[in-house]
């Protein structure tokens, strides 16, 4: 198990020593667990860190669980759960969805547009995959906005999750891949939701030591 998010990003910083200080890479983190870990590799590898904004799509009798995903470019990844509900629930949920989204980008990136990402390394870091569908989201925006190479770094995921977002990428770490996989916070010791408040302050800390 993991410590926390920080130890977990040690370690992937440790897998992803080869990109310290190439200026031709950027790491984006998915909010808001990904933050801590991604502002951990960040400044170990001396690379900058921004954040790609994608949220999923809730089940509307069971929000933690997901139909599937929207990023800020208007990308969507479904799950065949989506299939179970009537147009306008699906239209609702995006929706919703799309709104927060905005807000997101308001509140944790300060309203600033993706940085540009054609031509680069970019590095997307998240503290675990479920469902695979927020990452496989966020893999499709970095594609359309001209990507040179894609990596997927991340804590902990499921087999058949894994290999398939491995399939879609230049490269893909994943330091756990437990054989009964249920759920991210399981490989944590120190599991919590991030508060909008802690992932600011934990980029505004990074950004002044950069």
């Amino acid at each position: 198990m993991f410590l926390n998010r920080q130890e977990a990003g040690e370690k992937l910083a440790e897998k992803l020593e080869k990109y310290k200080k190439d200026k031709g890479a950027v790491i984006l983190a998915i909010p808001k667990g990904g933050v801590l870990v991604g502002a951990v590799v960040a400044k170990i590898l001396n690379l900058p860190l921004d954040l790609i904004i994608v949220r999923k799509l809730p089940m509307p009798d069971n929000p933690e669980a997901g139909i599937g995903a929207i990023s800020e470019t208007g990308e969507i990844v479904w799950q065949p759960q989506r299939f179970f509900y009537h147009k306008e629930i699906i239209e609702e949920i995006l929706k919703k969805q799309k709104e927060e989204i905005k807000k997101r980008i308001e509140v944790l990136r300060e309203g600033k547009d993706l940085p540009n990402l054609k031509g680069k390394i970019v590095i997307l870091i998240d503290d675990g995959i479920a469902m695979g569908s927020t990452i496989e989201a966020a893999i499709k925006t970095v594609k359309k906005e001209g990507a040179k190479k894609i990596v997927v770094a991340t804590s902990v995921g499921g087999k058949e999750v894994i290999k398939k977002i491995k399939n879609m990428v230049e490269e893909m770490i994943c330091l756990k891949i437990p054989k009964y996989f249920y759920a991210v916070a399981q490989v944590y010791k120190n599991w919590y939701d991030v508060s909008d408040e802690e992932a600011i302050k934990t980029l505004k800390k990074l950004n002044k030591k950069n």
